[in-house]
């Protein structure tokens, strides 16, 4: 696998302005990140369709672009090209944490959910938060969705930081992802930005977020490990 590229210390004052982004993620209403994958079929919904979660930051609620060009929209776009029936709801938030998405996820269980896509502890990582801390929130989110919907499919989105607090603490924070996914079986997307991380043309001003171009990479990315899962799905159903 291709390594993230690193960002050289200065631009951590950028990364951190990033990581921030709109707000207080803790106090942010839950409804304000709750957005159908694709906003133009988001009233054709049926009772028949199996609901795919994003839960996220703004890397999954695609900062500084239109909600159409942010990965989860091209899952779904996908997703309707193979005439399957599955809806993705993106539940990203800029500036949210581990702990923000743990605060919300009991609200956003209140819907069924048959796939979650996990992506979250980039901020947390940004911020220097003990990692973990950001494993036992994931961990309390897997185990609420577990909770609620035994049978559903997780899929956890692996991150990597740059090296500005130390080599201990970026090698630590990325062993955070693959140790959950081999302590509760999960699928495991190993580095949600393989590809996009670190490559300036591929990504804002910012040097953070994906464009709209690195979005259709980030979704080639994962549509690679959630193919094969709505393909199991399906097949128990026929």
């Amino acid at each position: 696998m291709k390594t993230f590229r690193l960002y050289p210390l200065p631009l951590l004052c950028v990364l951190w302005l990033a990581a921030c982004g709109r707000g207080d993620p803790g106090t942010a209403p839950p409804e304000q990140a709750l957005e159908p994958g694709n906003p133009e079929r988001a009233e054709t919904h049926t009772a028949a369709e199996r609901t795919i979660l994003f839960l996220g930051d703004s890397i999954t609620a695609g900062y500084g672009l239109d909600p159409s060009q942010a990965f989860p929209a091209r899952i779904q776009a996908r997703i309707d090209s193979l005439g399957w029936p599955f809806r993705v709801v993106n539940a990203g938030l800029s500036g949210e944490t581990s702990a923000g998405g743990l605060r919300r996820i009991d609200w956003l269980l209140q819907r069924p959910v048959d796939v979650l896509v996990l992506e979250l502890g980039g901020n947390d990582g940004l911020r220097g938060i003990d990692p973990e801390v950001t494993k036992a929130n994931l961990q309390a989110i897997i185990d609420k969705t577990r909770a609620a919907y035994p049978e559903a499919r997780i899929i956890l989105a692996g991150m990597q930081i740059p090296p500005n607090l130390g080599h201990d603490y970026t090698e630590r924070f990325r062993q955070i992802y693959p140790e959950l996914a081999r302590e509760n079986d999960l699928l495991l997307i190993p580095f949600l930005l393989e590809g996009v991380g670190g490559v300036p043309e591929l990504n804002l001003p910012d040097g953070i977020h994906p464009t709209a171009e690195g979005h259709r990479i980030v979704a080639e990315t994962v549509w690679q490990t959630l193919r094969p899962a709505l393909e199991a799905m399906l097949e128990t159903t026929t």
